[in-house]
């Protein structure tokens, strides 16, 4: 599965032994990456929609949809990042070359926030109900650094946020029980240094784009970002590096082809007839065998053999009409694996509101602590502190804890974990139409309903919803990241973890939907331009229910998937070390 390459060309350079490669101390550089590379994305994540209204001079509504676009797609494209890392690249290569890009695009983002030129001027101290009339549009070109820049870092944030997950979880060997271990911490503590990494961001970064400038801000993202891919590099010669294993699509799509095939081949009672790796130069790219399950039987046939008329052998046949089990398995597992990422993305529909509507929300309220003005885009530091202060505990105390009550690694099933995550989403929305409600009750009580003055209500109201969505987000995310990395073949562990990151892509991209919808159907609760005319509260409520609903369907699906069983074959403990 892995080789082991310390520099350029290594084929002069003596050989490393397989256990003095890897571990905690190469996964310090995967976590000071993370840190940096999601310090630059969050900060933007989470104010880019103020750069949008107040430099831009888009509107509101299209500020947020912009914002939620550009982070599904970001998302979305986890899926060529991995499949380029599954494919054709290491994942080491496949976060040298991504960075490289994000770089680019940070560095676009710069040059136009730093020249008034390549920017509309900008339209301040003007009410939202005036905005459209008096307020310059940005011209074609404007626009096309914009999304040039803005989709650039989608694309290259796409290729780190597939490749380093499972770059760092390589360094672990699950067939070794003390790594394996320590394999399930890695992904709480992944998860640790991207919310370090986002505490900077949302705090650090956003006050130098309140108090400096954003062609400031957006310099320190592309400081940052340069140092994260310097960062990855500096740990190459401790990697367990990953040997590419060709096209995970491709096997699918043989699978299914194979199957419909020999549609008419009956398929044998006993599991041990059908095809399976035999010789030593396919052994050579698999050190694992799944072992057949009952479900989706129809998929089996493409590891029936077509035999001679004797019956005493197989008539050799090609991969379009022969594969094997562990194929097929593969295959399974992602059709299993299809409802629980479905079933997940409302919950990140939900983020999402926290992520545009509440920052907006925390634009008309007091935001004083003890003098200090904080900045709108920073609350989020609320939810980020909570995931500060859970994870460690979550990791060194509950994980241990409960691992002697269920005997279980983890603690917990990595699906019972994620649906920790899906109650406490809908927690959260329930909460944040109440915190709504009250909000709105002060604008009518002191007659601001149009003014642009904040609110006498504390903007920390709003760390209820968000302390409560940061722990639905520690047990979700990490959760989805370890199941899809640990019950996914050798062969698309990139893939899969992208598949994980898709949920959040989706939930983004259905928030601007669902905006759209209720719009249209309650008769405008979020198209007014002003939050305290607008029934978010109402909006908030709906997400509340909605979430209810879809946990009905995730515990489903949850309880309908079967865990992959492996059979590790002895010969395919070593790792062979290649340049």
């Amino acid at each position: 599965m892995f080789e082991q390459g310390i520099c350029g060309d290594c084929k002069a350079q003596p050989k490393i032994e397989a256990k003095q490669l890897g571990g905690n101390r190469a996964t310090l550089f995967v976590y000071a990456t993370e840190g940096l590379e999601n310090m630059a994305f969050i900060a933007n994540a989470i104010s880019l929609v103020t750069y949008f209204y107040g430099y831009m001079n888009f509107s509101l509504t299209k500020s947020s949809t912009t914002l939620t676009n550009f982070m599904g797609t970001a998302f979305l494209l986890t899926l060529v990042g991995g499949f380029i890392s599954d494919t054709y690249l290491s994942r080491f290569k496949t976060c040298v070359i991504f960075a490289s890009i994000e770089l680019i695009g940070y560095v676009l983002l710069t040059v136009q926030a730093h020249l008034p030129d390549l920017r509309p001027f900008p339209c301040k101290n003007v009410s939202p109900d005036q905005r459209n009339q008096l307020c310059e549009n940005a011209s074609t070109g404007q626009l096309a650094i914009l999304y040039g820049g803005i989709y650039l870092i989608a694309l290259g944030t796409s290729g780190v946020k597939a490749a380093l997950p499972a770059l760092g979880a390589d360094q672990f060997d699950e067939k070794d029980p003390k790594e394996a271990s320590q394999l399930s911490s890695f992904f709480n503590w992944f998860m640790f240094s991207l919310t370090i990494g986002a505490m900077f961001g949302v705090t650090f970064v956003v006050w130098i784009s309140t108090n400096k400038g954003w062609d400031w801000a957006f310099g320190v993202c592309t400081i940052a970002v340069l140092f994260a891919a310097v960062f990855v590099c500096m740990g190459k010669s401790l990697y367990r590096h990953n040997i590419p294993k060709g096209s995970p699509l491709l096997r699918f799509l043989q699978v299914f082809v194979a199957a419909y095939r020999n549609r008419k081949l009956a398929i044998p009672d006993n599991a041990g007839e059908l095809h399976e790796i035999q010789s030593d130069k396919e052994a050579a790219l698999h050190n694992e065998i799944i072992q057949r399950t009952e479900q989706f039987r129809f998929l089996d046939r493409a590891a029936v053999a077509i035999r001679s008329d004797d019956a005493s052998s197989t008539i050799p046949q090609g991969p379009w009409r022969l594969c094997t089990v562990t194929q097929v398995e593969e295959t399974k597992i992602l059709i299993r694996m299809l409802p629980i990422i479905f079933s997940t993305v409302f919950m990140n529909t939900c983020m999402a509101q926290l992520q545009t509507f509440s920052i907006q929300q925390s634009t008309t309220m007091d935001t004083d602590l003890f003098g200090f003005k904080i900045p709108s885009a920073s609350i989020p530091i609320i939810p980020l502190l909570f995931m500060f202060i859970l994870i460690p505990i979550y990791d060194k105390i509950l994980v241990p804890i409960a691992r002697k009550i269920t005997g279980i690694p983890t603690g917990i099933r990595h699906l019972q974990r994620i649906a920790v995550g899906l109650v406490l989403s809908a927690v959260s929305m329930a909460v944040a139409g109440v915190v709504e409600t009250w909000r709105k009750s002060v604008a009518f009580q002191h007659n601001m309903v149009d003014s642009t003055e904040p609110l006498p209500i504390s903007v920390f109201w709003l760390g209820l919803q968000y302390a409560i969505f940061g722990a639905a987000d520690m047990f979700s995310v990490v959760g989805l990241l370890e199941f899809f990395y640990e019950e996914s073949s050798d062969g698309m562990k990139s893939l899969s973890t992208a598949i994980s990151w898709c949920s959040i892509a989706f939930g983004y991209f259905l928030s601007s939907v669902v905006v759209e919808v209720v719009n249209k159907v309650s008769g405008g609760w979020l198209a007014s331009n002003n939050l305290n005319r607008d029934k978010l509260n109402y909006f908030y409520w709906l997400l509340s229910v909605l979430s209810v609903l879809n946990l009905g369907i995730y515990v489903m699906c949850a309880s309908w998937y079967k865990y992959k069983k492996v059979e590790v074959k002895e010969d395919d403990l070593s790792k062979d070390t290649k340049a």
